[in-house]
């Protein structure tokens, strides 16, 4: 299983590529982040792009729900942001996080719902090809994309902490701490 990587590597700063074509490699790839995001502890991850795994290619999992598998999604790029947004205004919003800066929360405000197309990998006539999908997303599962979009392009969440001017918390046990960038 491939390691996480985490803040400063520089991979995170990157804009990843896209993906050309399903091969042995993409697809050992897709299953090391599915692995790791699966193996992701304290906390559960919800989300993983393959920058995260120091691979700049444009992929991720999404896991809103920890019952379920993980969603993929490849050469993602969202088509509509709706102009409803989420924001989180107690520790009891969508406080967001990521396993790329451990144990570090802020209130992100982001669009409600979006629309995405992305890619799938197929098996058709013994040849794996790329899939087309479009999908709406709402709620929690429309914050983890545009969380996870802006990991292919470089941005880490902390940007926007800074942007919006909104605090950061590093949470030791129970107790959230807030710290300055």
């Amino acid at each position: 299983m491939a390691p996480i990587v985490t803040v400063p590597h520089p991979v995170l700063r990157q804009v990843a590529k896209p993906v050309e074509k399903i091969d042995k490699k993409i697809l050992r790839i897709i299953e090391e982040m599915r692995k790791a995001l699966l193996a992701a502890r304290d906390p559960e991850g919800v989300g993983l792009a393959a920058p995260q795994i120091g691979v700049p290619l444009r992929i991720f999992f999404i896991r809103p729900d920890l019952k379920k598998e993980p969603r993929l999604f490849i050469n993602p790029d969202i088509i509509r942001y709706s102009q409803r947004t989420l924001n989180p205004s107690s520790k009891n919003g969508i406080y967001e996080g990521c396993l790329s800066i451990p144990r570090h929360f802020a209130p992100i405000k982001r669009s409600s719902s979006v629309t995405i197309k992305y890619h799938v990998p197929v098996m058709q006539n013994g040849k794996w090809l790329l899939s087309k999908k479009t999908a709406v997303l709402s709620g929690f599962s429309a914050h983890i994309v545009q969380h996870e979009t802006d990991h292919l392009n470089g941005v880490l969440f902390i940007d926007h902490v800074l942007s919006q001017n909104t605090k950061l918390f590093r949470v030791s046990g129970k107790e959230w701490e807030e710290v300055s960038l």
